[in-house]
């Protein structure tokens, strides 16, 4: 069969550039194509199709409106972000991962997964989650068909928790933690017979999720940028003995601090124990942190909000906390000497900030009379 969710579009590299996430496209080497911003519009169309063809434009494959600059009133649509250089990493690019199905790069994992589980006959579909990955079950879940339990914390953001009661799954909300959460779900898998998509509980949903390294390679001329830095939670997309996950570059693990008990570092916490945050994924995370020759770091409440607000301000990109904590890595980084100002640097934004609480310290809003 066919996925069960499509996921698409495809997230694109933002070179960090641009409002829009890429630069205009260029006719050849040094020139931009002419635009209606430039031309009276009786010769727009004529000018357009020296350069914009069925061709050139399945070449463009990112870029959303710029595409078809071309036939844009606007004569140079290439604005320079100044977020990297905020940072310390000129180079920064950012994979937008909020550009698939529900808002988040789960929709990948969740896609395979619900196909794969679709295809060996799963009757139902279950799995604990604090946020992003219920609604990518939820949503997928209901494109194939087949029923979906989601077991959440109680103190859920409301617009997670509607997400997949829109997509008409059944959402139980549960007073503890994601781990008591995960009892219950596997608890329901027992007695019903659904299957658990639980993290790390099954291996299809780190399948899905192998594709954001292919993508970026694609997306980079195949080839791999000096560092990757990736917002780390259930720890499926950091797994590095998969495929996607093999095309490796230097890699820094991130996690806020605060959560379960402690952040991921690079040999572990203070004793040497690997941090309970990331349960089951704690030993696959380290082993391909380690594996690159990256590094791990916990961003606090504060930095990565701070790097939450520069995105929204410098980079016109409103992001999900814990794309704002590896925003806040990339400064941690270089400030520490684990990163040169010279290296290119991917940030992976896995969400987007709008299924979130905003950020907080924002100035009110004013009301004006009508």
């Amino acid at each position: 069969m066919a996925w069960a969710c499509q996921v698409g579009p495809r997230s694109p590299i933002s070179r960090a550039r641009s409002p829009a996430g890429a630069t205009p496209p260029t006719a050849s080497p040094g020139s931009t194509p002419p635009t209606a911003a430039r031309c009276s519009r009786a010769t727009t169309f004529e000018l357009a199709g020296r350069t914009l063809t069925r061709a050139t434009l399945a070449q463009r494959r990112a870029g959303g409106p710029w595409r078809w600059a071309e036939l844009l009133p606007v004569a140079d649509p290439a604005r320079r972000s100044h977020l990297g250089a905020a940072l310390g990493a000129p180079r920064l690019a950012v994979k937008e991962e909020a550009l698939n199905p529900t808002g988040s790069f789960k929709a990948r994992g969740m896609a395979v997964a619900v196909s794969r589980a679709i295809e060996l006959g799963a009757p139902s579909l279950v799995a604990p989650s604090a946020g992003n990955a219920g609604g990518a079950l939820a949503a997928c879940g209901a494109a194939g068909g087949v029923p979906v339990t989601v077991v959440m914390p109680s103190d859920v953001p409301v617009v997670n928790r509607g997400e997949a009661l829109a997509a008409g799954a059944r959402v139980l909300l549960l007073d503890g933690l994601i781990d008591a959460c995960g009892a219950v779900a596997r608890r329901i898998a027992a007695e019903e017979g659904a299957f658990d998509l639980s993290t790390m509980r099954e291996p299809y949903r780190v399948e899905g999720k192998t594709t954001m390294g292919l993508e970026l390679a694609e997306d980079l001329g195949w080839r791999l940028p000096d560092v990757i830095v990736y917002p780390v939670g259930g720890g499926t997309g950091m797994d590095g003995r998969r495929p996607g996950g093999g095309l490796r570059a230097d890699r820094a693990g991130v996690q806020a601090r605060g959560v379960r008990g402690g952040a991921v570092g690079g040999r572990g916490d203070a004793r040497g124990r690997p941090g309970r945050a990331i349960r089951g994924g704690d030993r696959l995370v380290l082993e391909a942190v380690r594996a690159s020759g990256g590094a791990a770091v916990a961003a606090s409440e504060e930095a990565l909000t701070e790097a939450q607000l520069l995105a929204a301000r410098l980079l016109g990109s409103y992001v999900a906390p814990e794309s704002g904590a590896a925003l806040a890595a990339v400064r941690a980084l270089r400030e520490r000497g684990d990163l040169d100002g010279g290296e290119e640097v991917v940030v992976f934004d896995c969400g987007i900030g709008q299924k979130y609480p905003p950020p907080a310290g924002l100035a009110a809003a004013e009301r004006v009379a009508g």
